[in-house]
C-alpha cells in the first residue's frame, strides 16, 4: 500500500517579508475595491496567513492603510526625477505640476485615501505622512522662491499662497476623476496651471517675446476649454443618474 504524501509545509517568511507582502496585497486590494470594501480577513487569505498575524504588525485596518500610504510617499520621494535647476521658472513649474497630476492619474485609490480619509483627521498634522507630503510638495515652493529671487516673479504675493493655489487647482481639476465621474488631461491641466501662475506673477510682462506670449495665450485657451468640458460633464451627471435610476 502506497504511503500517502504529506502536504508541503509553506515556508515561514521572515518578519520584514511578511509585512511587505501584507502591504503589497493591501495596496492591490485598495486599487481594486477602495478603502471601505477592504476586509483584513481577505487580506490574510490572499497572503496565506491568519488574520491575527496582520494584527501582530498593524493596530487596525486604518493603521495598515496609513503605512501603505507612507510607503507610497517614500517611493515618490525616492524616484529619480530630472533636476529642474536652470530650466527657468515656467518650465520648472510645468514639470512639477505634470509630476503631481501624473501621480494622481497613476494612483487614484491612494490619492483618494489620503485626501478623503487622512487629511480631514484632526491628528493628520502629527502623522508621519504629513511630513512626507510636506517634503513632496516642497519642490514647488523652492521653484517659486527661486523665481522671486532671480526676478522672474513678483514678490507681492506670499509664496505659500501661490503654492496653495497650485495644489488647490490640481485637486479641483482631478476631483471628478477621483470620484469616478469624469476625466482630465494631464498635459492640458499642466499647461494651464503653470501658465496662469507664471503670467499672473511675472515681474516683466512687457518684455516677453512674442512667440512665448503666443504660447502662453494658447495654453490659457486650452485650460479654459478643459474647464468648459468639466462643467458640462458635471451638469450632465444628475441627468445620467436619473436615467440609470
Amino acid at each position: 500500500m502506497a504511503t500517502p504524501r504529506s502536504r508541503p509545509t509553506a515556508r515561514r517568511l521572515p518578519r520584514d517579508e511578511r509585512i511587505a507582502k501584507i502591504m503589497t496585497v493591501t495596496r492591490a486590494m485598495l486599487a481594486e475595491k477602495g478603502y471601505d470594501s477592504i476586509i483584513t480577513i481577505e487580506v490574510a487569505e490572499r497572503c496565506g496567513i491568519s488574520e491575527s498575524t496582520i494584527y501582530k504588525y498593524f493596530d487596525s485596518k486604518r493603521d495598515l492603510l496609513i503605512k501603505v500610504a507612507e510607503q507610497w510617499f517614500d517611493e515618490l520621494l525616492r524616484e529619480d526625477h530630472r533636476s529642474v535647476a536652470g530650466r527657468g521658472t515656467l518650465e520648472a513649474l510645468r514639470q512639477l505640476v505634470w509630476r503631481n497630476l501624473s501621480v494622481v492619474r497613476r494612483e487614484p485609490a491612494l490619492t483618494r485615501f489620503v485626501l478623503l480619509d487622512l487629511r480631514p483627521d484632526p491628528a493628520y498634522r502629527s502623522m508621519p505622512i504629513f511630513e512626507l507630503n510636506r517634503r513632496f510638495t516642497a519642490q514647488v515652493t523652492e521653484v517659486l522662491v527661486e523665481g522671486v529671487r532671480c526676478g522672474e516673479l513678483r514678490d507681492d504675493v506670499p509664496v505659500s499662497l501661490l503654492r496653495d493655489m497650485i495644489f488647490g487647482c490640481i485637486e479641483h481639476q482631478t476631483w471628478a476623476f477621483l470620484r469616478g465621474e469624469g476625466n482630465f488631461s494631464v498635459e492640458d491641466v499642466t499647461d494651464g496651471i503653470a501658465t496662469v501662475i507664471y503670467r499672473g506673477m511675472q515681474a516683466t510682462q512687457t518684455t516677453m517675446p512674442k512667440a512665448t506670449q503666443q504660447g502662453l495665450d494658447d495654453a490659457v485657451s486650452r485650460l479654459e476649454q478643459v474647464a468648459i468640458r468639466l462643467e458640462r460633464s458635471a451638469a450632465d451627471l444628475p441627468k445620467k443618474r436619473k436615467t440609470q435610476a
